[in-house]
């Protein structure tokens, strides 16, 4: 028994860091539904309209967001595209909570990226099984999204989310100077010629001057900040290296 009892008090330590916010008008709801997460040891902090949850979600940040469809302002479409935008919140699973019981609206919220979508009235039971499955999953897919990791120094590329962070803190890249630095990071120390960046992006099927490369080049260490000098390194009349 002092065993199992020392399991339970690790997976609520464990749960502990997990922040959820949870989005819902109805206030009996809420209390219900925060009163069983809570119980499962992890950290609840609620709004009851859009706009509210759009500020709270940028604030703290939380691991998941249960949301429901109807609510007074932003609707939960609204709110799910407006946190999409953000870098900061873009990643956030949500499971979507509504009272209608809708397989159009079930696949706009899963079209929208939603993790999972919840029907009222819900068995409280089934919905602590849904988040703790949203959290399992997303554990799985952050040890995908490490092993194919490529850090150097304060920069980290995380290929599988088109993500570059500077000393954790995410860099605004277009595709295509994502797709640059990261052919260029996947080669460290070797000597990449224009040319042949040029044909392993864009395909040597479309024309374009070696110029472009240059450009896009110049806007990646604009962005990278002082990181870019000791990452790429411009080697003349030939092309780019990046360094070991």
């Amino acid at each position: 028994m002092m065993i199992k009892n020392q399991l339970t008090e690790n997976t609520k330590s464990i749960n502990m860091v997990q922040k959820i916010l949870l989005v819902d008008d109805e206030e009996d709801i809420l209390e219900l539904i925060r009163f069983n997460l809570e119980g499962e040891g992890y950290n609840v902090f609620a709004a009851q309209e859009g706009h509210t949850a759009i500020k709270l979600a940028v604030k703290e940040v939380p691991d998941l967001i249960i949301l429901d469809v109807m609510l007074p302002g932003h609707d939960g479409w609204e709110v799910i595209r407006e946190l999409q935008k953000n870098l900061q919140t873009q990643h956030i699973p949500v499971i979507f909570l509504t009272a209608k019981d809708n397989e159009i609206d079930e696949i706009v919220g899963l079209e929208l990226g939603a993790a999972d979508y919840v029907v009222k009235p819900v068995s409280m039971r089934k919905l602590v099984a849904r988040v703790k499955n949203v959290f399992r999953m997303q554990q799985l897919k952050d040890k995908d999204i490490d092993s194919n990791l490529i850090n150097a120094g304060a920069l980290e590329i995380y290929p599988e989310n088109f993500l570059a962070k500077v000393a954790g803190v995410s860099v605004d890249l277009t595709k295509k100077e994502f797709e640059i630095l990261l052919y260029l990071a996947e080669r460290p120390g070797r000597v990449i010629s224009r040319n042949t960046l040029l044909n392993g992006i864009w395909g040597d099927d479309i024309v374009i001057i070696d110029r472009t490369i240059d450009v896009h080049i110049r806007k990646i260490r604009e962005k990278l900040g002082a990181e870019a000098d000791a990452l790429i390194e411009t080697i003349r009349g030939v092309g780019y290296r990046f360094k070991e």
